[in-house]
Order: structure tokens, then sequence, then C-alpha cells
């Protein structure tokens, strides 16, 4: 059974670094199709500049005639904040025992002990880890990554359609150094962000003076 892959942010503008890496683990992890969600409320960073209805649709506009890459709106519809757990829970009583593998960067999964009941994430997705070709696990992670490391990792996509969650595996993408952050304040400061993020995503934020 082809897993579904999981991609949440912001996208406070949805940019190629999200959008590439996730067409890339499309094809090359075999997935059946991989959801982008943006979130509503995320608890670890501050409030998205761009209301949520703005981000869904550059979202929309971005993902427009891909096949493969679809966008799921349950995070933007539920009140409280934007949990990654509560968003797999609600994922895995729809698909059932259908794989799902939650993707993140490497940043990201550094990070996650810090995240609400992440030891939970697991028991409902495999991890994927989209990093830099070359890059590797350091040997001075934290504990609970290092022995998650140790217990869970696989090193074949094929695992991945084995069973509904609980493997690890590293998974390299092409390295775009794009930021929402750095698009936001070219735009701020009057420059443009072409060629970083889709041309009909930037007519979208110039038809409605977003990020000024």
């Amino acid at each position: 059974m082809r897993p579904v892959g999981i991609l949440g942010g912001t996208f406070d503008p949805v940019h190629f670094g999200h959008l590439r890496s996730a067409l890339e683990l499309l094809e090359n992890l075999g997935l059946a199709e991989v959801r982008l969600i943006p979130g509503g409320h995320p608890p670890h960073r501050a409030p998205p500049r761009a209301s949520a209805s703005a981000r869904l649709a550059m979202l929309e506009l971005a993902v427009a005639g891909q096949p493969g890459l679809q966008v799921d709106t349950r995070e933007l519809e539920r009140a409280g904040p934007s949990y990654m757990v509560d968003t797999l829970t609600s994922l895995r009583g729809e698909v059932g025992t259908k794989p799902l593998c939650l993707l993140l960067g490497a940043d990201a999964f550094l990070g996650l002990p810090s995240w609400h009941r992440w030891q939970e994430l697991l028991q409902l997705a495999h991890l994927v880890v989209m990093h830099r070709p070359g890059w590797e696990l350091t040997e001075d992670l934290a504990a609970p990554l290092a022995q998650l490391v140790a217990t869970q990792r696989v090193h074949e996509a094929a695992a991945l359609a084995a069973q509904p969650a609980g493997a690890l595996l590293l998974a390299p993408v092409t390295p775009l150094d794009i930021s929402a952050t750095a698009i936001r304040e070219l735009i701020a400061t009057g420059r443009s962000p072409r060629y970083l993020l889709p041309d009909a995503v930037w007519e979208h934020i110039q038809a409605h003076d977003l990020y000024k």
C-alpha cells in the first residue's frame, strides 16, 4: 500500500523550497500523494503574517495542475493550537491502516522533543527527515532522539509501505536555501521575490498587497 506524505507549515508564503521537496519525496519514495497542511495556529512560532485565507489561496495556486500534491485544510478549520499529533490522529481515523509519512526538515527533527506529545507521532506515522545530500545524523543527538534513531531507523523507502507507522527514514532532497522570512523582507523593502516562488503566488501577493 503506497504511503501518504504529510508536509505541514505556515506557508507564509509557500515557495519553491517547500514545493520541490514535496515533489521529490512524492516521486523518490513512491508516495500515493503529499498533503500540504497549512497551520492555523502554529504553537512554536510567531503568528503568520498573512491571513489563513491568503495562505490557503497561495498554496492552492502553487500546486494547481501538479498531480500528487494536495492541499489539506484541517488545521485551518480546527480551533486551538495546530498540534501535529492531533492532525495525524485525525488523518489516521480517515485512512485506516494506510501508511502515513510525516515529512520533516532536519532542523525540525532535531527540535522534535519540544513538540506537544511528540513521542506519540511514531505511533501514528513514519518520520521522513529531509536533508541535504551528504548530511548525516550527528552522534551528539539529544538522548530521546538518539534512542529513536537507534531503534526505528530504516534505510529503504520500501520499508515505509510495509507497516502503517513507526519507522524513521533519512531522505536527501535538493538543497534550495529559500526562506519565507527572506521573501517577506524582500517584498517589504520593495524588491522582487520572483524565481523564489511560483509566478502565480507572486501575482497573488501583488494583487492583494501582502507583506508590505
